[in-house]
Formats: C-alpha cells, sequence, structure tokens
C-alpha cells in the first residue's frame, strides 16, 4: 500500500478562501502516507495564481526543497471556466497513479488518503470516496437544517450506509480515482458543474462516475466512512435561501445528467432517496415536533421544500434541455504550461475527451467485495454541495 502514489487536486478560485487553502494544503502535506504532489488549480484569477506561486515556491517541482509529501505545484486552470475544467487540468498533469480531490475550504484528517489507499487492493476498484462532516461557521447544525439534505453544504448526508460501501457515484470534494478511470471514461464534463460565484449547479461527478460503469461494466467504487475531511460551511450556506437555492440548482444539474446517461441510469437511485429516505426524515422530523424537540417541524418542512425545489429546478432544466439552449461537453484538455519534472515521463493531454458529455454518493445494487452489504434501498440519491 505504501507504494501508491496519490497527487492530490486542489481547484481554487478566489482569494477570500486564502486561509483555507492554506489549510487545505496543510493538511496533505501531513498524511500519514505522504501524497507524491498536491496540484493547486487556480480558476481564472491571475492574482491568486501570482500569489499562490510565490507562496510555494519553496516547494514546487523545480525547487528543490521538497520532501516526500510537500511538493506543491501551482497551475492555471487550462480549460474554461469552472470546477470541471480545473479538475481536468489537475488530472493532465498529475504524476501519481491515483489522483485525489479535495475541496479548497476543507482539511483532511491524518489517515485520509491511507483510508484511500487501501481501497484499491482489489484491482476491480476504480474510485474511493469518504466521508465529509460539515464545519458550521456559527458552531452548530442549524436547528431546522435536516441530515438528509446535507448535500446541499458539500458533506455526507443522512441515509448512507455506515463503513466501507460499493456506490454509484463518490463526491467530488473527497475523492480519488484510478489514472485509468479517466483514461477509459474521459474527464469531468465542463458546463454542468459549479463556475465561481454563479448559480451552485453540481452533479459532475455524478455524470463522469456513470460514464465510468458504462465504458468498464466491472468497474468498482467505493466510499469508505474512514476517510474523513470536514468541510467549512459558511454563514450564507446556513440560511435557508441558499437551501433553497441550491436544492433548486440541483434538479437543474439532474436534468443535465439525465440528458447525458438516460433519466433511467441519471435518476435511478434519486428516485429511491425521494420514496424512502425523505418520507422518513419527515416523519421524524413530525414525530419530533409532537414530541416538543426543538426544529422538528422546521426539518419536515424544509425537506418538503427543498423537494419541491429540485422538482422544480429539474423541470426548468428538462424543458431547457429540450430546447437545445444548454450545452456541455467534455473535449480534449489544452496543453499546461507547468510541464513535466525533468527526469520524468512527459505526461499526455490525458486522453480526457469523453464520448458524451455532476455529485455526492449514491449506493449501487450489486456488493462490493470485502465491503459491508447494505442494502440500496436503505440509501440515498446522488447529490453535491
Amino acid at each position: 500500500m505504501s507504494d501508491r502514489r496519490f497527487s492530490v487536486v486542489i481547484c481554487v478560485y478566489t482569494e477570500d478562501r486564502w486561509e483555507d487553502i492554506l489549510a487545505a494544503v496543510d493538511s496533505v502535506r501531513t498524511q500519514s502516507l505522504p501524497a507524491l504532489e498536491t496540484l493547486l488549480v487556480v480558476d481564472h484569477n491571475p492574482a491568486l495564481l501570482d500569489r499562490l506561486s510565490e507562496e510555494y515556491k519553496e516547494f514546487g517541482a523545480h525547487g528543490g526543497s521538497a520532501a516526500e509529501g510537500e511538493e506543491v505545484r501551482v497551475l492555471a486552470n487550462a480549460g474554461p471556466r469552472g470546477l470541471s475544467a480545473g479538475r481536468n487540468t489537475g488530472i493532465a498533469v498529475a504524476r501519481g497513479e491515483f489522483v485525489a480531490f479535495l475541496d479548497d475550504d476543507a482539511v483532511a484528517e491524518r489517515d485520509w488518503l491511507r483510508y484511500f489507499a487501501e481501497g484499491y487492493d482489489d484491482p476491480r476498484v476504480m474510485a474511493v470516496g469518504g466521508r465529509t462532516t460539515a464545519a458550521w461557521a456559527s458552531g452548530r447544525r442549524p436547528r431546522w437544517f435536516p441530515e438528509e439534505f446535507d448535500w446541499v453544504v458539500g458533506c455526507t448526508y443522512r441515509g448512507l450506509p455506515p463503513g466501507k460501501v460499493r456506490v454509484r457515484n463518490v463526491l467530488g470534494g473527497n475523492a480519488s480515482f484510478r489514472r485509468g478511470a479517466f483514461d477509459a471514461s474521459g474527464g469531468f464534463a465542463t458546463g454542468i458543474g459549479r463556475d465561481g460565484d454563479k448559480r451552485p449547479l453540481g452533479c459532475e461527478e455524478t455524470e463522469l462516475c456513470i460514464r465510468l460503469a458504462e465504458a468498464l461494466p466491472e468497474a468498482v467504487l467505493l466510499i469508505d466512512d474512514r476517510a474523513v475531511i470536514h468541510h467549512k460551511v459558511p454563514a450564507v450556506r446556513e440560511r435557508f435561501a441558499y437551501f433553497r437555492t441550491r436544492s433548486y440548482a440541483e434538479g437543474l444539474s439532474k436534468a443535465l445528467v439525465a440528458r447525458s446517461v438516460g433519466a433511467g441510469k441519471g435518476l435511478e437511485s434519486e428516485r429511491r432517496y425521494t420514496t424512502r429516505v425523505l418520507p422518513a426524515g419527515v416523519v421524524r422530523g413530525l414525530r419530533d415536533a409532537v414530541l416538543g424537540r426543538p426544529g422538528g417541524a422546521g426539518r419536515a418542512g424544509a425537506i418538503v421544500a427543498g423537494v419541491a425545489a429540485a422538482a422544480g429546478g429539474y423541470a426548468v432544466g428538462s424543458a431547457r434541455a429540450r430546447r437545445g439552449t444548454v450545452t456541455f461537453s467534455s473535449g480534449p484538455i489544452a496543453p499546461v504550461s507547468s510541464g513535466p519534472v525533468p527526469g520524468e515521463s512527459p505526461v499526455p493531454d490525458a486522453s480526457l475527451a469523453a464520448p458524451v458529455p455532476s455529485e455526492s454518493p449514491v449506493p449501487s445494487e450489486s456488493p462490493a467485495p470485502s465491503v459491508s452489504r447494505a442494502s440500496a434501498a436503505s440509501t440515498a440519491g446522488g447529490h453535491s454541495g
């Protein structure tokens, strides 16, 4: 396991998260299983690119002073603005056999990469994700905020089984892939996920993982809840207005996924989530309200409102897709100026063009080798934060 080398990609876009970015990088550089390199991909922000390049100039590929696990390379997004193209840029230059992704406002626990590495003991495993916990700006979860909707803030949500389980897709801010997964299926689709401060879309990981399963039918995707990261939730995302907007955006994103891979595969797990996990959450909230527990009625109401917003977004997104007013693609990646490290084989453009053009885990029907065999009926649908 110790010889498994990970390139960790962190996509960044704003100086407002400067301290968060430094904390994220530090959490990678202190892993119990050292990363081969940390790749900071800057999304069309020259000032941030220059500042980070200066910050990590002593730890770059050519600096000569980076110890094992400390190498940090700063790159400009070589594609269109957005998270998908940033990730593709990192994949294109990554030198590791495995590529892990970490959000720029999250920190990984010390054994994060070690648990990822253990998941690849089976050669069929193409991706391993982990558990993402919320670090609320207010210090605690809002009483009205249902755990079933933690995907709204990019975290693992209620409804997923514990342990190491097989899933349909992993959550992009806490995930890893074999390099061969991208060679087989292509990269992340652009035009479907987040783009700076625009509407908080997602689901690019869902779309990629479904496409990967089509390209490699024997592929296994896992989540190991021991691979933990802590994701910051700013105060603005603790408000109901963001909750509603993010739920609506999820519906828009799911419409694009359904357009790409078909509604059957794109929404199969979401149907289980909305017909089993969410009704149970409403009942639990109403029961808490009857028992006088704080926030019960609010949580039940938020679940209903979230479902309605997502359904509305899906209807609008489907109509736009039928009219052809929404486009997305995952074409070839432009060359990255960073270049290979002297003495290393040049990294190709990664062959990341996908035959067809979203974020979060959805359990699969079939059991994974050496993992718990939790029933898919007890699990939730795929979402992103």
